[in-house]
């Protein structure tokens, strides 16, 4: 969810202190909550700003540029291979172990293309 901008933020802390309401029934009128309102003055009184905090970032990436070059490789040269393998090899050469998800989304990600091999298909018993 984006953060409320900060005309609306502006709006908020300006109608709180003009028309000296409490904090839950300026919540009310701008469909916000409570706890919104409380620290959006709580900030304001603080810093004199009401933008919000930056984006906290995130999970690193498990595999740095060269890893990543070698999945490339793995997937371009067997092309065939199941994410399960793909993951064996990449661990066998890097020891960086990634999940089947992860690797499926990387191959994705990446628009490179996989072939099945029919010859491991399961025969009809």
């Amino acid at each position: 969810m984006k953060p409320y901008s900060n005309d609306f933020r502006q709006k908020i802390v300006q109608t709180h202190h003009q028309e000296q309401t409490s904090m839950l029934q300026t919540a009310k009128r701008f469909n916000v909550s409570y706890s919104f309102v409380w620290k959006l003055l709580q900030r304001h009184e603080q810093t004199g700003t009401v933008d919000p905090n930056p984006h906290g970032g995130g999970q690193k990436p498990k595999l740095n540029a060269e890893q990543f070059a070698l999945l490339v490789q793995l997937v371009e040269h067997q092309n065939d291979a199941t994410l399960d393998q793909l993951c064996d090899q990449l661990y066998a050469q890097t020891q960086v172990r990634i999940s089947r998800a992860t690797m499926g989304r990387w191959v994705l990600h990446l628009r490179l293309t996989r072939k099945k091999d029919f010859s491991r298909r399961r025969s009809p018993q």
